[in-house]
């Protein structure tokens, strides 16, 4: 992961950096949930994702992308409609195991894509964040996550 620019310094950023890592282990159980063939296995990671990125997303959608999408319209509008795709295969595990047949394959690309996603972030959106954000920016991510929490757990000052 991104560690050259310093922009997981900022607390915003080194947050979004630490659920990006969760979901990278979860994305690993996941396959090989899906290697084993464990339905009931994929469905729960799908879920465990979910949570993770619901309040992520949030952060993101909220406060850094308006503040990055003048600057780059195309790749936050790509951005955002990853999220919508991932968002609708794991959302399918909500209830349980999907009764689409498809569903394996479907979450299986979804990983994927979430793989890739997460670098597009980490080595593109983070950095231009840091170097294009202004402090009335930050303030409002750090609003966004005050409202919205997060399931990492917070370390006692």
């Amino acid at each position: 992961m991104c560690e050259y620019c310093g922009c997981q310094e900022v607390a915003t950023i080194g947050e979004l950096t630490k659920e990006h890592d969760l979901v990278v282990e979860l994305i690993s159980r996941a396959r090989a949930a899906a290697a084993a063939a464990d339905l009931p296995r994929m469905a729960e990671f799908a879920c465990e994702i979910a949570a993770v990125l619901r309040p992520h997303t949030a952060v993101e959608e909220e406060a850094l992308f308006p503040a990055l999408a003048a600057d780059f319209p195309a790749h936050i509008e790509a951005l955002r409609t990853e999220h919508r795709q991932i968002e609708a295969v794991l959302g399918e595990a909500r209830r349980g195991i999907p009764a689409d047949p498809g569903w394996p394959a479907q979450l299986c690309e979804a990983m994927r894509l979430l793989r890739t996603h997460i670098l597009a972030e980490q080595d593109g959106v983070f950095p231009a964040a840091l170097a294009n954000l202004r402090e009335a920016d930050w303030a409002a991510a750090e609003a966004v996550r005050a409202r919205v929490g997060s399931l990492l757990p917070r370390v006692a000052s």
